[in-house]
């Protein structure tokens, strides 16, 4: 018999696609359920039906047809009978940007990211973490990254980027332990060789402040990245400078991309009173040995 006042989690119920469970009494499932099905849309979606949500998020046709009938009802999303579909309405496109409203750092930035841009024709972009991927929130783009086809809301994975490679050499060491453990349960058989990439950047932050993945992620994109820290609480934050791998070759992408990107974040940094002083372009060539404490971060999640 239950005891008055006390939930049991059910199958249904037990672990949401954020991570919390149904024992976390503070945690509200139906509310992390309703914001998974409008994370579901991604850019140019254009129209989702009920069986594609429940597809993106794991949860069962019936609980997904619910959960739309009431988004629908509180106007965050448009159902088009026609097609038996839904699309994000106004008052959820407000959320967003009332969002990238309020995050200074994508309007300083943009001045820095479009000079670093007609500089060295690369696509330039910021972003933060959603879940297991990098989401961007602000982003310059010229004629010549054609092949970078890339927007703000677009999401990359953390795992093989240089955007996200930065962003989880920035984290505190718990939560890069968490998110260690994430990628492992969620990549698994392929995870071995993403564990390797991502020692191969750490080692290449404490030498040179920055990350790069040359074809890791997409074979014919090339890009090198840098977190931003900040001391007001929010973040980290990353920056990528990307183009097609044939105009950024790995030597460019080493010794020009990856010391220009480093001294715009670090001007950023200083601009918004951030964690480092303003950088000069000059490289950091601070050694490390093999083996040492990045080798031993990852190796805990073998």
């Amino acid at each position: 018999m239950k005891r008055p006042g006390r939930t049991t989690p059910n199958k249904e119920s037990g672990k949401t696609e954020s991570g919390k469970t149904a024992t976390d009494r503070s945690f509200v499932v139906a509310l992390a359920r309703g914001l998974d099905v409008l994370r579901a849309f991604h850019p140019n979606d254009g129209l989702l039906g009920n069986q594609e949500i429940a597809a993106r998020t794991k949860l069962p046709k019936p609980t997904i047809s619910r959960l739309t009938y009431t988004l629908t009802k509180l106007g965050y999303l448009t159902q088009v009978p026609r097609f038996e579909k839904y699309q994000l309405a106004p008052a959820a496109m407000a959320l967003g940007y009332a969002a990238l409203a309020n995050l200074g750092v994508r309007h300083l930035s943009e001045t820095f990211r479009d000079d670093l841009m007609r500089q060295t024709g690369g696509a330039v972009a910021v972003g933060a973490r959603d879940r297991l991927s990098m989401i961007y929130f602000g982003q310059s783009r010229s004629s010549l990254t054609v092949g970078v086809q890339l927007d703000v809301g677009s999401r990359i994975p953390i795992a093989t980027t240089a955007m996200g490679r930065a962003y989880f050499w920035a984290l505190p060491a718990e939560e890069r332990a968490q998110l260690l453990r994430d990628f492992r349960e969620h990549y698994g058989s392929r995870w071995a060789k993403m564990r390797d990439g991502l020692e191969r950047s750490g080692e290449m932050v404490e030498r040179h402040g920055f990350v790069i993945s040359a074809g890791e992620w997409q074979d014919d994109v090339h890009a090198v990245g840098v977190a931003l820290k900040l001391n007001d609480g929010t973040g980290p934050y990353a920056f990528n400078c990307g183009a097609p791998a044939f105009r950024f070759t790995e030597e460019r992408l080493r010794t020009d991309i990856g010391p220009r990107l480093l001294a715009m974040v670090r001007n950023i940094e200083a601009a918004l009173g951030g964690t480092a002083a303003p950088h000069s372009k000059k490289l950091d060539n601070k050694k490390i040995k093999t083996g040492g404490k990045v080798a031993r971060v990852v190796e805990g999640i073998r």
